[in-house]
């Protein structure tokens, strides 16, 4: 194949150590990341023997404008930096889990006295205890809410003693163990907090055991509201161990099983969690970018993707296929399980193999039917596109639908709001928001604060098509680079004629379509027409059109809101005598809030960038 000057001078000069190449395309979009054990060899090999490479890899060579490197000390090293950077730009061209940035975790806050139990979506070493990932936030809570009936930890965020007087309702519900009111002392809430954990990694045979002596304990010394409430307890927890399948002997190594099926470019991964040689558990994951890569491949960045999130590292994993750089990837998950081996093997009979076989059975039956509901989720999408576009008569269907909205609060922190959505689904990333100043169109004006915005807008697209090429590693914002298909506007006629206005001033009013849709009754406005149009009640267009206004409101509010807070924590410091914008905002960077800077020393507010002593004095006496 043909390569160029640019290219060919960055192959002469690859070094022949270990790391990570990065593959981009003509606008700087990295495409592709990948690792060696020799970084000249490999990058070479994408450029040569064309023939023996499969469709997706000419594809991705065809793309390739620029080259870049890291290198690393060894091949673990280039591993664990490939999946960071997987992670962080998920390019086109590599197998990656759907969605990984949304799954929720368990969090046990081990390291406070009293741990509370939360849901968070990210893992930090602050002492807390995780178990996850889950795929279903539903499913977490749902987990929870059984948990707090069995474990009655703490939910609200009172400073405990065991001096208050008096507990809250939850005590008398059952929802908590009121350690505020000295109720459980420290160490029995932690024990409860401690069997919680137990209970979540599977292992419940002590706990049980446990519970069993302790409400006998209680009946001997005539304790019997204290008996009741273990009885209670023991049996949720026997009921809940009686639902999980018992699989294997209870000396038997815990594990997770793997499985996958696969369609059209994306497989589905099932994951089987047996622990303490019970079944407690299972997964699906799906990974997109896996057409004509082999299942040995997508299993292998399956593996890397998921443990490098997972909260807890089984002893073994079973596998349906060998995996590539199986050794490599066992001395990674190694590193994570303490330093203890963990064992990876594809089960060739018996009851192992039959667990491969069950799993491989659950991930074909979930993608058969997500498939559906996807299919059946497109259809909509396809038919309130093909709605709209015949009810405001549109040469096309309208595939890029922008949506604009102001907000705020009696002309204060205006801010106005665009929405993208693409195919009939929201396109996040193409979201934008404008901070509109009032003082110089005069506040509050919606008209107006429609017009600067849209203004704004137009003059980023007209400016990315003036400027003939892109530079090297700069990137296009597609937020304002394309013209949409419609544009519609919240609000009524008002609101339509200041658009129109700008459409007329950039000559695109005959280009791109635009209406108005007015709150009250759900009515489509068109330029220089006096009828409004109202679509059919129950119609897929007009859910569509409902959506998108309601997603722009939500996005509006939401910045609008976070600017007002912002522009009322500024105001505080405004009005003290010697504190200045820069000073301001070197204050709040600082700090972080007014309530810090209120609560700081003199000394701290003096140390700050651009302070001196006698503004910190005068913040001091205006403050406190």
């Amino acid at each position: 194949m043909d390569i160029s000057a640019h290219i060919q001078a960055i192959l002469d000069t690859l070094p022949t150590k270990p790391g990570c190449y990065i593959m981009k395309n003509a606008a700087g979009t990295i495409i592709y990341i990948g690792k060696a054990i020799n970084l000249k060899n490999r990058v070479r090999s994408y450029f040569h023997a064309d023939s023996s490479h499969d469709g997706k890899t000419r594809r991705l060579v065809r793309e390739i404008s620029h080259l870049e490197w890291i290198v690393v000390g060894s091949e673990l090293e280039a591993l664990i930096l490939e999946m960071n950077l997987i992670k962080q730009h998920r390019p086109k061209y590599n197998i990656r889990l759907k969605d990984d940035k949304r799954y929720p975790y368990i969090k046990v806050h081990w390291n406070e006295p009293y741990p509370r139990v939360t849901v968070t979506r990210m893992m930090t070493e602050d002492g807390g205890r995780y178990f996850g990932p889950y795929t279903s936030a539903w499913a977490v809570y749902q987990t929870l809410d059984v948990l707090r009936r069995i474990f009655p930890y703490l939910t609200c965020d009172r400073e405990i003693t065991g001096q208050d007087k008096r507990a809250c309702l939850y005590l008398d519900i059952k929802l908590c163990t009121a350690p505020c009111t000295g109720v459980i002392d420290q160490a029995g809430y932690r024990q409860m907090i401690s069997d919680l954990m137990d209970f979540l990694s599977g292992h419940s045979e002590t706990i049980v055991s446990r519970m069993q002596a302790e409400m006998n304990a209680a009946a001997d010394e005539l304790r019997f509201e204290k008996a009741a409430a273990l009885r209670d307890r023991l049996r949720a927890v026997q009921s809940i161990i009686e639902r999980q399948k018992v699989v294997f002997s209870t000396d038997y190594l815990d594990s997770d099983v793997l499985a996958m099926a696969r369609s059209d470019g994306e497989a589905c991964v099932q994951i089987f969690f047996i622990r303490g040689g019970k079944l407690i558990g299972r997964e699906y994951f799906i990974l997109e970018g896996t057409e004509e890569t082999t299942d040995s491949e997508v299993m292998t960045q399956f593996v890397q993707q998921f443990y490098a999130e997972a909260a807890v590292i089984p002893d073994q994993v079973m596998l349906p296929n060998q995996i590539e750089e199986a050794q490599i990837v066992s001395q990674w998950l190694r590193s994570k399980h303490g330093g203890k081996k963990v064992k990876m093997f594809v089960p060739k009979s018996g009851q192992p193999q039959e667990l491969v076989q069950m799993a491989a059975e659950n991930a074909s039956e979930t993608l058969l039917a997500l498939r559906a509901q996807w299919q059946a989720d497109t259809h909509k999408q396809e038919l309130a596109l093909a709605e709209l576009q015949s009810a405001l008569g549109l040469p096309q269907p309208p595939n890029r639908i922008e949506c604009y909205d102001v907000s705020h609060t009696q002309g204060v922190a205006t801010v106005g709001a665009m929405v993208v959505f693409e195919q009939g689904v929201p396109a996040k990333r193409m979201y934008r928001k404008f901070n509109i100043d009032s003082t110089s169109i005069g506040a509050p004006d919606d008209f107006a604060s429609m017009e600067e915005m849209l203004t704004r807008r137009f003059k980023r697209w007209q400016a990315s098509n003036e400027t003939p090429t892109i530079a090297p590693g700069a990137k296009a914002d597609e937020s304002f680079s394309f013209l949409p298909d419609l544009i519609i506007i919240d609000g009524g006629k008002g609101q339509l004629g200041r658009a129109v206005k700008v459409l007329e001033q950039f000559d695109l009013l005959k280009k791109v379509p635009v209406v108005g849709l007015a709150k009250r009754e759900e009515e489509i406005f068109f330029p220089y027409k006096s009828d409004p149009l109202m679509l059919a009640r129950h119609s897929q267009g007009l859910y569509l059109v409902q959506r998108i206004r309601d997603e722009a409101h939500r996005f509006g509010i939401t910045a609008h809101r976070a600017r007002r807070t912002k522009q009322g924590m500024a105001s505080q410091l405004d009005s003290i005598p010697g504190i200045g914008t820069a000073r301001r905002k070197s204050l709040l960077r600082h700090f972080g809030s007014v309530d810090k800077i209120r609560a700081a020393s003199l000394d701290e507010l003096a140390s700050a960038k651009g302070m001196t002593r006698a503004a910190a004095e005068s913040i001091k006496a205006h403050l406190d």
